[in-house]
């Protein structure tokens, strides 16, 4: 699959998919007979999972030490693996109730100018009365 398939099928843009190959993140795209990235199924579940930890908040340095403990292809790294896991879980856990306190003071500022509202169009039609 080609660059422009992988990016719309994913999501990201071909320049994140060429950054994340240059920087190593993931091993260098094989490469048709023209020169074009042709992209296989594992390095597709390779930027996907890198997407999805983009998406939770993971630095790219963490997802080198990562991917690089994870090509090492030894069961002796998932602990360090499981570790920068379960570390980056606990970081989106307090950021996603950092935005849940965030998302119930924007409510309360809406129901505010709610009551108010509501309070303006009542004096309205008391006044026209």
């Amino acid at each position: 699959m080609n660059i422009k398939k992988v990016s719309e099928q994913l999501e990201i843009t071909p320049d994140t998919i060429r950054y994340y190959e240059r920087i190593g993140l993931v091993p260098p795209i094989n490469r048709n007979k023209n020169g074009v990235r042709d992209f296989t199924d594992l390095d597709i579940q390779r930027l996907n999972f890198i997407n999805c930890m983009r998406h939770a908040g993971l630095s790219i340095e963490s997802l080198h030490e990562y991917m690089h403990l994870y090509s090492l292809n030894d069961d002796r790294t998932i602990p360090a693996r499981k570790k920068i896991l379960e570390e980056e879980a606990e970081k989106l856990d307090k950021r996603i109730a950092s935005l849940q306190e965030t998302r119930a003071y924007l409510q309360h500022k809406i129901n505010v100018y709610d009551s108010q509202l509501t309070q303006a169009t009542n004096d309205l039609k008391l006044s026209e009365e």
